[in-house]
């Protein structure tokens, strides 16, 4: 996690697995399970709970983007991890659509936009 200055710009993104097929509605409600977890992480440390207030006054940007399947998905939390960022990871209970234990979509953030960027920008809009 990168220091903020004042005119820092921040955004979360949500990573959500494209090989699952799942619809709008499952999407949507995993995605905020997403947004939600890494929010409630970042309340645990001053640092992140700073980030997460910063975030919500510029109007708390999220971008949702595809990952191919559970190793790519993994592979981008690991990254932003070593990175010093919080990061969720969302495993289905399995009462909808897919198998209990599946793990659906992650999130990295609120964070600075260009760090995130690093990690993630060249991936997909969903």
């Amino acid at each position: 996690m990168v220091l903020l200055m004042a005119s820092k710009e921040l955004k979360q993104v949500i990573l959500m697995r494209t090989d699952l097929n799942m619809s709008k509605g499952k999407i949507a409600a995993q995605a905020s399970h997403a947004s939600v977890e890494c929010v409630l992480k970042s309340l645990k440390s001053k640092k992140s709970e700073q980030l997460v207030k910063e975030w919500h006054n510029q109007g708390m940007m999220k971008i949702v983007v595809k990952v191919v399947d559970e190793k790519e998905l993994f592979n981008y939390i690991q990254q932003a991890k070593d990175e010093g960022m919080i990061t969720s990871v969302i495993t289905d209970a399995g009462h909808t659509f897919v198998e209990s234990g599946t793990v659906t979509c992650g999130a990295i953030g609120p964070d600075v936009i260009e760090e995130i960027d690093k990690i993630t920008g060249k991936l997909k809009v969903l």
